[in-house]
This record gives structure tokens, C-alpha cells and sequence, in this order.
């Protein structure tokens, strides 16, 4: 007799002497609670089955008692087995661990030291996975000090996952005090600092380990380009991409993703194109984040046409997928596009979430949809139970400033419940701007200044509104203003991709090897411009100088000189892709839009706030604003 069980009650079972192999078996996986299982116990014991032969569920017994008054009486089933007691408990503490209560395998593992039972190095790797899904650095270092006590110090996989604790817990300090006393390491160990580092925003120090990796796997490459790519630094993701394939190694679905995010936001079309083919090529077209990431890669280099193939490709489609196409159409000025894509979703039971609202209400902006953008806001809450952001409010001040309803716009900041940002307050800016509202335009600099006291971009619309206005006292003062208060205005740049190059130009650049051929094309534009009624906006240039200085001063503009440059290296048909860090100034777009006619080539230029699609003379947009 294994245990007592004088005390315990039969199961009501009409053959419980002699039962069928179909019977006994359910009942040995039919217990829920220690009650019953030491029925099933009395059971077995009444009929003389021994225990050893049966195919008993011991991590079942070990989850039922485990945490409970009858821990002893599993205790005393467990040792008259053939396997340690541990073992059973193991089992225990993994299906915890790594299935929705963590926190038991924790509570498991100090009631197993409390009776005495000693842990193994598998007991200790399941309660560490346990801490971190809990981020309980706490109980980590309980643990850690088990690890060292019971001498698993030699064990890598387990000090790695101690690494991985401290790492994701945050505590980097001791994450990497452990990783430097290590007396060995192995790719894992490396990837995991390096993953980490990066997770919490610290690129240079987790490059700084990856330059000292004795040996790096397709994971360690990965995350450095992701880490760049998150941090804003898509050229030094690109660039390690490239030492990554002269390394040999073949990039996996996250590397890919990660590449594309940074050709995105580059503008670098060519690799893009590339790791596409190698995406279909290596069997990535089924993965749904691949093809997302595509969507905007292309979207994001001036290529709609390609980011619909690739959605009109797609076999399964996510909220990210329509999101995205929605939101490329909108940029692209194609209101009525975007409109018709979010009608199909909606028809299909796909249910829109915040962001694909974000991209119907700038489609709306963009085009002067104002009763669409209305029923768009009001349907969010309404129909879809979604509360609108602050990018929402934005879009809706946006969308009211450019049709002139300054003071609608103004009212729905007044009255919104959440405090405005420096994009809202610029969104007004803006319309007063064009709308030339000096009132409402002061008041909205004055709580920019609050916001975003730094960003020259305000303060240069600011100087406009008043220089339009003939108001050069007050022109002079946002100068002054600026120059107190250190404020610079941020250099424009303008760069193009031409056979597989990056070329960048900033504002009057003298510096490319062509500059003198890159003039003389300008020139020849110049020439034809004029015949075509082109006519400088000088009044955009806030330089006291003369009138035909402030002409040069304009022909000099980075995208002008992109263009040029674009115009020389590439052949007739093909679309000229541009890539400007602020704004397209008034002037250049509509010195594009005749150029586009001239030379019977489209021109594509992405600036700080979207697309402009010149093509035979004319925009996508309704117009420069």
C-alpha cells in the first residue's frame, strides 16, 4: 500500500473489481482535485493495480496537488517511482512558466524549497522564465542566488537566462556585470545584450558590443539593423545590411522587414526593389508583415502603383494592410481612392482602427472633403467605439485651416478634451498662413513657443505672414526673437537616387563633383520656364536683399538642384524620385509643375508632409497647401 487510505471513498463504478482497459483509462485522466485523484488512488489500491504499470498523468497529479494542503500526499506517490521527485514537479513548474500563471510556477518553486526538495538546473531555467514573464527582477535574484549556491555557475543556458532577466527587467547595470564576469559566452549570450541594449535605446552601446562579437549569426545582424532602423538611422542600417551580405549570411523575415523599414524611410527604392526580389524569391510573399512592410516601402518612395500590386498580391490581409493603402492614397492626393478602398474593407467585415481613420481624414484634408472628414470623426466613436487621439483632433484642425474655417478649427482646439500639440497649434498656424488671419496666427504662436519653443519652422511661418502683410517691424522682431532664444533655422536638404547612388543637395550646394553641369541645366530650364510664364516668388525669401539676389537665392533651392541633377542622369520616361527634409517651398512647386510639362517626365518629391506627383504640368494636389 502505497499511502493510507482508510479514510478514502470509491469512485461508484459498476465493475470496479475488474475494470475494462477503456474504463480504468478514464479514470486515470478524469481527477480535477486532490479528492479526486486519491479516489482514483483507493480505487487502484482496491482492485491491486500496481501504479507502476499504469500510465498514470504524473504532471496532472503534480498540478492538482501542487499549492495545496495535499502536496505531501503527491510527495508520497512520487517516491515510489523510478524517476526523481523533481521531475514531476518540473513538469509542473514548465506547463505554469510558459502557459497564464507564471506567478504559481513561483509560488511552486518556494514550496518545493520549503519541503526540502532540491532544485535542479531545469527547475531553476522554468521559475527564471516564470520572473520574466512577470519582469519580477525580485524573485529573479533569488533564484540567481540558487543558481550560484547550487553550483550551476557552469551552466550557459541558464546564466544567459539570467542575463535575459536582468536585460528585459531593465536593470542593464546588472545584466552587464554578469555578462562581463561570464567565463564563457556564446552568440546567444551576445544577441541577447545586444537585443536589449537596443530595446532600451541605447544603439552606440549595443553596436559597441556587436563590433566585439568573436562570431555573429543572421539574429545579431538583424537586431543591430532593426535597432538603427527604430533610432531614426536608416543609412547605418542600410550600411550594415550590405556588410551582412558581404559576411554571406542570408537574411531572414525579420531582416527583411527591418531593411525595407529603413529603404522607407531613406527613400532607397533600388535595394528595396531588391530585397523584394529576394523576399519572393526566399519564399517570404505569404508572410503578412513582409508584404505590410513593402506596402510602405513603396508607398514611402513615390511608387503607389507598386504598393498596390503588392496588396492586390497579398492572400491574407490585415487592418495594417488596408491601413496602409488607405493612408498611401491620402498622401498621393487620392481622396476618392482611399475612400473606395475603405468602403471595400468595411464591406468585406473588416473593422477599421484608429490609424486607418487618421489616413481617411488626411485624405479628406488634403482634398477639402470637409463634410466627409465630419462624418469620418463622428463615425469613429459613433459606429466603431473608438475615441480619437490627438492625431485625429490634428487632422480635423488640419481639414478646417485649409478651407478657411479658422475659426471652427480654433474652437475644436478650445474645446478638445485632451491638451493640443504642437501640431494642432501648427496646423492652425498654417491655414492662417494661407488665409491670411494675423489674429488667430499671433495666438497660435503664442502657445507654440510654450510647446516647442525650438522649432524654426513656426517662427518662419510666423515671419511670413508678416512679411506678406507688409508688417516688416513685426518681421524683424520673430528674427530677433529667434536669435535670442538660439533658435536656427534647420538646413533643407534634398537628395535623389540615381543608379543605386545616393546624391544629396542642400541650398545653394557648390559641393557636387557636377555642381557646374548641374547649373548650367537649371539655366537652361530657367529659359524655358519664363517662356512659360514662370515668375519667381521672391516674397518667400525673408533675406533683405535685392530683388534679383532673392531670385538666385531661390534657383539655388536643394530640390531645384536634385531636379537638374535628375534631369542629367536619368532617361526619358523615366520618373524622377525626390527626397526633401522640410517643406517644398511655393516657388519650387510651381516651378515643378511647369518643368513636368516641359520635359514630358513625371516628378515625384516627398517632403516633410507628403507627396507631390507632378505630371504634364500639373499636381495631385489641389494645390501647394
Amino acid at each position: 500500500m502505497l499511502c493510507s487510505v482508510s479514510t478514502l471513498h470509491l469512485f461508484s463504478h459498476p465493475n470496479s473489481n475488474s475494470p475494462t482497459s477503456q474504463n480504468l483509462h478514464n479514470l486515470l485522466h478524469s481527477f480535477n482535485t486532490p479528492f479526486e485523484l486519491k479516489q482514483l488512488h483507493a480505487h487502484l489500491i482496491k482492485t491491486n493495480t500496481p501504479l507502476s504499470t499504469l500510465p498514470l498523468p504524473l504532471t496532472k497529479l503534480a498540478l492538482v496537488t501542487a499549492l495545496t494542503p495535499d502536496f505531501p500526499y503527491a510527495q508520497c506517490v512520487f517516491k515510489h517511482l523510478d524517476k526523481p521527485e523533481i521531475v514531476f514537479w518540473n513538469s509542473c513548474l514548465k506547463a505554469w512558466a510558459e502557459g497564464q500563471s507564471p506567478f504559481d510556477a513561483i509560488l511552486l518553486f518556494y514550496q518545493l524549497r520549503e519541503f526540502d526538495i532540491v532544485p535542479d538546473d531545469f527547475t531553476c531555467s522554468f521559475v527564471l522564465k516564470a520572473c520574466a514573464a512577470l519582469s519580477d527582477v525580485l524573485n529573479g535574484r533569488i533564484v540567481h542566488g540558487y543558481v550560484e549556491k547550487l553550483g550551476f555557475r557552469s551552466n550557459l543556458f541558464l546564466q544567459n537566462m539570467i542575463v535575459h532577466l536582468y536585460a528585459s527587467c531593465g536593470t542593464m547595470g546588472d545584466a552587464r556585470l554578469l555578462f562581463d564576469k561570464m567565463s564563457q559566452r556564446d552568440v546567444v549570450t551576445w544577441n541577447i545584450m545586444i537585443s536589449q541594449l537596443v530595446k532600451s535605446g541605447d544603439v552606440e552601446g549595443a553596436f559597441e558590443l556587436f563590433s566585439l562579437m568573436p562570431e555573429r549569426n543572421v539574429r545579431s545582424w538583424t537586431a543591430m539593423i532593426a535597432g538603427y532602423v527604430q533610432c531614426g538611422k536608416p543609412k547605418e542600417a542600410i550600411h550594415l545590411f550590405m556588410e551582412m551580405e558581404e559576411a554571406g549570411l542570408r537574411p531572414n523575415e525579420v531582416t527583411v522587414v527591418a531593411v525595407l523599414s529603413a529603404c522607407a524611410d531613406l527613400g532607397a527604392l533600388d535595394l528595396g526593389r531588391r530585397v523584394h526580389e529576394y523576399s519572393n524569391c526566399s519564399g517570404f510573399r505569404g508572410n503578412v508583415r513582409v508584404s505590410n512592410t513593402l506596402i510602405d516601402m513603396y508607398v514611402k518612395c513615390g511608387c503607389l502603383k507598386d504598393a498596390c500590386t503588392v496588396f492586390d498580391e497579398m492572400e491574407e490581409r490585415t487592418i495594417v494592410s488596408w491601413s496602409a493603402m488607405i493612408a498611401g492614397h491620402a498622401i498621393y492626393g487620392q481622396a476618392e481612392e482611399a475612400l473606395s478602398l475603405f468602403s471595400k474593407m468595411v464591406q468585406i467585415g473588416m473593422k477599421p482602427n484608429d490609424v486607418t481613420f487618421i489616413g481617411l481624414l488626411h485624405a479628406c484634408s488634403h482634398m477639402g472633403m470637409i463634410d466627409k472628414g465630419r462624418e469620418f470623426f463622428n463615425s469613429m466613436t459613433r459606429d466603431y467605439g473608438i475615441i480619437p487621439r490627438i492625431e485625429h483632433y490634428g487632422c480635423m484642425v488640419d481639414l478646417f485651416s485649409r478651407a478657411g474655417l479658422l475659426q471652427e478649427a480654433y474652437e475644436l482646439i478650445m474645446n478638445m478634451p485632451i491638451k493640443p500639440n504642437g501640431v494642432v497649434w501648427g496646423a492652425l498656424l498654417g491655414g492662417c498662413r494661407v488665409h491670411k488671419n494675423i489674429e488667430l496666427a499671433e495666438e497660435a504662436i503664442q502657445h507654440l513657443l510654450e510647446l516647442d519653443p525650438l522649432n524654426d519652422g513656426y517662427y518662419v511661418v510666423l515671419s511670413n505672414i508678416y512679411a506678406e502683410a507688409e508688417r516688416w517691424e513685426d518681421t524683424a522682431k520673430v528674427r530677433r526673437l529667434m536669435r535670442d532664444r538660439g533658435v536656427k533655422k534647420t538646413p533643407g536638404w534634398s537628395s535623389i537616387t540615381v543608379d543605386g547612388m545616393l546624391h544629396e543637395f542642400a541650398a545653394g550646394d557648390e559641393s557636387h563633383p557636377q555642381a557646374e553641369e548641374i547649373f548650367q541645366m537649371w539655366g537652361k530650364l530657367l529659359q524655358k520656364l519664363k517662356i512659360k510664364g514662370y515668375v519667381p516668388k521672391t516674397s518667400i525669401v525673408l533675406l533683405d536683399v535685392e530683388e534679383n539676389e532673392k531670385e538666385k537665392f531661390l534657383y539655388r533651392h536643394s530640390e531645384k538642384l536634385a531636379l537638374a541633377f535628375g534631369l542629367m542622369k536619368t532617361p526619358p520616361g523615366m520618373p524622377i524620385r525626390i527626397m526633401k527634409n522640410l517643406r517644398v517651398c511655393e516657388d519650387c512647386h510651381a516651378a515643378m509643375k511647369l518643368i513636368s510639362g516641359i520635359v514630358n517626365k513625371e516628378i515625384i518629391v516627398r517632403d516633410r508632409n507628403r507627396f507631390h506627383c507632378f505630371k504634364d504640368g500639373s499636381c495631385t494636389c489641389n494645390d501647394y497647401w
